[in-house]
């Protein structure tokens, strides 16, 4: 059973989806969690739903893409909770779109939300993890390593995390900050979702047998994994990405004869 003993844990994305339920799960193992989130009906929603379960937690709209929004962030989490241990960054957009019509405004906005808040809230959390030591996890994904077409944006800022998780667990190991990615694959979110988006999922058998592991994969399986990551005892792994798809990104597909 993981123990976070009252660590603070920051989680942007944090009001729907995987980002709920790490924040959930953050919650019961003890930590004092920070959503955030740029949908503030849906921030409110999880707060509440996290205050249901005796979590203590509060709710920071930001847009992470912003480095105004993000110093506030991790000062009012500071500020209210008294550090900063652990930070995950699940925030993330996608955009589907052929390349001759991607508006680069619209490439940049991925890679803004995507990649660059995770160097924002490493450098505006560095004041306070400094003196305590901590954990960020990112979320990148398998599109990182594979990819359906007209997904550049998306897999740029995946791969660009990978590669950031690495360089930061060289640079922050100093202070005792462990840096690690997770990849998560498909995963089906409608239960985590803010209620009025909330739809029945339709997935077939089909879609559960493509996974080795025998069904598509749910939000609390990488929340688990957070867990892991960010438990004490864990504090050997650094610098490294773990995927998380029930097999998929290994099963070698032949087309029908």
């Amino acid at each position: 059973m993981i123990q976070l003993d009252g660590d603070v844990a920051v989680v942007t994305g944090g009001a729907q989806g995987i980002g709920k339920a790490i924040c959930h799960a953050l919650g019961c193992a003890g930590a004092r969690v920070v959503i955030t989130d740029c949908d503030e009906e849906a921030g409110r929603e999880c707060l509440a739903d996290l205050k249901e379960d005796e979590i203590d937690a509060i709710f920071v709209p930001a847009d992470v893409a912003k480095a105004d929004d993000v110093a506030r962030l991790m000062h009012r989490s500071a500020e209210h909770f008294d550090g900063v241990r652990i930070i995950v960054n699940n925030a993330g957009i996608g955009h589907t779109i052929p390349i001759e019509d991607l508006e680069i405004e619209d490439f940049d906005r991925v890679i803004d939300v995507n990649l660059r808040s995770a160097v924002l809230t490493a450098k505006y959390a560095l004041p306070y993890m400094k003196q305590t030591g901590g954990t960020i996890v990112n979320i990148a994904s398998t599109r990182a390593f594979m990819s359906e077409p007209n997904t550049e944006s998306y897999a740029a800022s995946k791969g660009g995390l990978i590669a950031l998780t690495h360089a930061m667990a060289v640079s922050l190991g100093q202070y005792k900050i462990r840096v690690n990615a997770l990849s998560p694959g498909w995963i089906e979110t409608s239960e985590w979702k803010k209620r009025a988006n909330r739809r029945p999922a339709h997935l077939s058998a089909t879609d559960h047998e493509q996974h080795p592991a025998g069904r598509v994969g749910k939000p609390e399986d990488i929340a688990r994994a957070v867990l892991f990551l960010v438990d004490p005892t864990a504090d050997f792994i650094t610098g490294t990405n773990m995927t998380i798809d029930g097999g998929m990104t290994v099963k070698m597909i032949y087309a029908d004869e």
